[in-house]
């Protein structure tokens, strides 16, 4: 059983532009305009990439006129890493361009924030996220269903998560599937105000559900903390339903002060006030720093008809390590 008082807690520094709350965000922050010279910029490329056909792997920014685009990410990587830890942009056209384009150039344009990697095991780099009509469990991401999801950071079971999580929309649900962000540095306060007693259990490990994404004779669980200090600053890796598959295949017990730190987190988390919420439009694009900030969606309803139904493409980014998917 895991002791939180097992050593001091050495709390990290926390930057004041985290200390934000959903209700009291101005509407602007993080929100950038796609402009104009960057929008004609990219449909330069789709037109050449849709009579001159090259698989996204292949495609890297320096083979490409994207001066205006550079210029535009490195604002959106400032909103990243010294802004409120997301952006969304507003957004690309994706009605004039085809499917493949409009891959194409978000691909493109996620380059320059930061390198993409794997997000499966077999090396998978770029992710539809769409409902696959089956109930959320290990071997399931929550992210192929239509179930409401917990506040959470992407792969916080995996050896090396992606640093920043990047989201195209490219189809909407019938209804629902409202998104939400939520600072993990105002809640790592409020709990050190509300729970002091159980702060501390947060960093220490937990066992968390690896998903099946490793290879056949590799361990299925890993074992670490929710919160970590890193060089004097706080990195979350939050799961609530990947730790409570984990301890089940692990075989070990959640000790009872583990259960009420995770039970106090997320009763802050789902807290009125605490996220930013937005639904997202064809061709907006959201990307988020996921050591700093927690993401999820409500449940949906989604279109009868194939060819409407919602659809997100999903790119992890991270620069240190390798591209693969153990990092």
């Amino acid at each position: 059983m895991a002791d939180a008082s097992a050593a001091p807690l050495q709390s990290p520094a926390i930057p004041e532009r985290l200390l934000w709350r959903g209700h009291d965000l101005p509407a602007s922050a993080g929100r950038l305009a796609l402009p104009a010279e960057v929008t004609e910029e990219l449909h330069q490329i789709v037109t050449a990439l849709d009579c001159n056909p090259l698989p996204l792997l292949l495609l890297r920014p320096e083979d490409f006129a994207l001066d205006a685009s550079r210029a535009f990410m490195r604002r959106v990587k400032q909103s990243l890493d010294d802004g409120p830890g997301f952006a969304i942009v507003d957004r690309l056209p994706i009605e004039r361009w085809s499917e493949s384009g409009a891959r194409a150039v978000w691909w493109l344009l996620a380059s320059l924030v930061a390198r993409p990697v794997a997000q499966k095991w077999d090396g998978t780099s770029i992710y539809d996220v769409r409902d696959l009509g089956r109930p959320p469990g290990n071997g399931v991401r929550p992210d192929v269903t239509n179930a409401e999801q917990n506040f959470h950071t992407d792969n916080s079971y995996n050896h090396v998560p992606p640093h920043y999580v990047g989201l195209l929309c490219l189809r909407t649900a019938m209804e629902g599937g409202v998104s939400g962000i939520v600072s993990f540095a105002t809640a790592h306060e409020e709990m050190r105000r509300r729970h002091p007693d159980l702060l501390p259990r947060l960093y220490q490990p937990f066992y968390f559900d690896r998903q099946r994404e490793h290879a056949p004779d590799d361990v299925m669980t890993t074992h670490h903390p929710m919160f970590e200090n890193q060089g004097g600053r706080l990195v979350a890796r939050l799961s609530h339903f990947q730790v409570k598959n984990g301890h089940k295949i692990a075989g070990v017990a959640l000790d009872p002060q583990g259960a009420a730190a995770l039970g106090a987190f997320e009763a802050i988390l789902n807290a009125p006030d605490m996220a930013a919420r937005f639904q997202f439009e064809p061709g907006q694009i959201q990307l988020l720093d996921n050591r700093a900030l927690g993401h999820r969606r409500t449940a949906f309803r989604d279109w009868p008809e194939p060819e409407r139904k919602r659809l997100l493409v999903r790119l992890w980014l991270r620069d240190t390590g390798s591209r693969a998917y153990n990092g």
